[in-house]
């Protein structure tokens, strides 16, 4: 699809912000704005409907928590919005083609498709797991080829880039607000900016909208020669393509403010002739890792990253037990602040998840939920808490989706759960009140009435034994061994899924 129709198909969409419309009572909901600096009251473009796009992740290598922390940030953002009644339309992106993938195929000796199709279909594996919400595209660089060869074009016609032998580069002094979500000027950027190889750029903040290909790279055929996109121009385009000229959230990482996001606001507001590209830009904080440097004697911190050796891949967390434990920690603080990992993150967030899901495990006795006699005290006691936590739940998700106050109402209402049964509350009142907290938890995308079974960490080491025993039975063609581990594993509960490059993984199944 060419841009010019991409254009054409949103433009039954209204442009003009307007009052949304949510839930039961008025909205009150405020969201911090990168751009601003300031918490805004939330304003939609079309009443009813919510357009966001995320930045999704580089399908090089496994995902590690840090990737997953972004994503849940953004589908309890996208639950809760759902909640308060909007429809949201949400789009994440596969950057499926660039440098680190094309170094790790020729690495590996595998093709890239090959590459990048294993970890799109791992990622959204494990996304299911978290409980992420699937969004409702999820479009790939690959795919948008043709869409990015024409927004190229455009940008060439209208002045806003210029080609350099093979290259096309996007000309940031066209551009007088360029700089504006880092806020910074165009001098105060180049006066920091790194001097890149091609010094024969007109400006040293002119980026890469689409490369020149070298030998043993995938390359597409363009009016500029065969090449492939630059990683800024792919998220303009496939924003306009799905979402249209301008949108309502852009999502991502604070990593991704300058340049990323900064150079998407350029491209697309170029390529349109609309401002803003982004009614809310959100950034959420960064994972960090406390880490022991034995040079130090010490722990420090440092950036979550896989190219550090410090990055907890989601299959291991997986493997640790209730997986909502890791969306617990992530609620536990503010999406826009940073958060550290240490080995006992997960132990006292398991403590936190199997406290609050306790009101639903099977061992604890409830009376009959539709009978109204107890005290009743009690009973009113616990019917106050029961708006209190839906109340204050509300308040702090309204207030910038302030997620570790909403998560401390429920722990107060499981609290006032158990004190209403011990103090003889109907039956009614702890049904209605267990509901709420069930229904709340779910807002921030908790599982509260699925208490998976309990396994220690202490399995792990055997497991990874008797897979090690079952690829050496394969090797020596022992076939029926290898697959009775294999049955004998699954019955446990343990699911093993071997990959083409030889590597076996495994997870418990739920």
């Amino acid at each position: 699809m060419s841009l010019h129709r991409q254009n054409t198909s949103a433009k039954h969409e209204e442009d003009t912000l307007t009052r949304p419309r949510g839930g039961d009572t008025p909205m009150s909901l405020k969201v911090y704005n990168t751009l601003t600096h300031r918490k805004e009251d939330f304003v939609t473009l079309q009443p009813g409907l919510v357009r966001m796009y995320v930045c999704g992740v580089t399908v090089y290598a496994s995902s590690h928590i840090g990737h997953a922390m972004s994503a849940l940030t953004f589908d309890i953002t996208r639950r809760y919005l759902e909640y308060r009644g909007y429809q949201v339309k949400h789009v994440v992106n596969f950057t499926d083609i660039d440098d680190k993938i094309i170094q790790r195929s020729l690495a590996q000796h595998v093709d890239w498709r090959a590459l990048t199709e294993r970890y799109i279909r791992e990622y959204l594996d494990w996304m299911d797991a978290l409980n992420v919400k699937r969004a409702t595209h999820y479009p790939r660089v690959t795919e948008e080829a043709d869409g990015i060869i024409d927004a190229i074009q455009i940008l060439i016609a209208k002045g806003y880039a210029y080609e350099l032998k093979g290259d096309v580069y996007y000309r940031v002094s066209r551009k007088p607000e360029y700089g504006e979500l880092k806020h910074q000027s165009l001098d105060e950027l180049r006066a920091g900016a790194r001097v890149e190889k091609d010094e024969e750029k007109e400006n040293v903040l002119d980026f890469a909208l689409w490369k020149a290909a070298k030998p043993e790279e995938p390359s597409w055929p363009s009016p500029w020669g065969p090449g492939r996109p630059g990683w800024h121009i792919e998220c303009s385009v496939m924003s306009l393509h799905h979402l249209g000229a301008q949108i309502d959230i852009h999502g991502g990482g604070t990593d991704l403010i300058f340049p990323h996001h900064e150079n998407e606001i350029a491209q697309s507001e170029a390529l349109t002739g609309k401002r803003p590209f982004v009614r809310y830009w959100m950034h959420n904080g960064m994972m960090l890792a406390r880490v022991w440097n034995e040079e130090t004697g010490s722990y420090q911190v440092e950036k979550m990253s896989k190219s550090l050796g410090n990055a907890l891949t989601v299959d291991k967390l997986l493997a640790m037990g209730d997986p909502d434990m890791l969306r617990i920690f992530v609620l536990g603080s503010h999406y826009r602040k940073q958060l550290t990992y240490t080995d006992e993150s997960f132990d006292i967030a398991l403590r936190q998840l199997e406290r609050l899901k306790r009101a639903f495990e099977l061992e604890e006795k409830w009376p009959d939920p539709a009978s109204e006699a107890g005290d009743p005290t009690a009973t009113a006691t616990l019917e106050e808490a029961t708006r209190t936590a839906h109340h204050t739940f509300e308040d702090a998700m309204d207030d910038d989706f302030n997620t570790s106050v909403a998560l401390a109402s429920l722990f107060e209402l499981s609290s006032e759960i158990f004190k209403g049964r011990s103090a003889n509350a109907s039956g009614k009142a702890l049904e209605e009140a267990r509901e709420t907290l069930a229904e709340l938890g779910g807002v921030l995308g908790l599982r509260m009435k699925e208490i998976p079974q309990k396994r220690s960490q202490d399995s792990e080491p055997f497991i990874a034994l008797l897979i090690d025993v079952r690829r050496e039975l394969k090797a020596a063609r022992q076939f029926a061994l290898a697959d009775r581990i294999r049955s004998q594993l699954k019955e446990l509960d343990v699911r093993l899924e071997d990959r083409n490059d030889g590597t076996t993984i495994w997870k418990f199944e739920r």
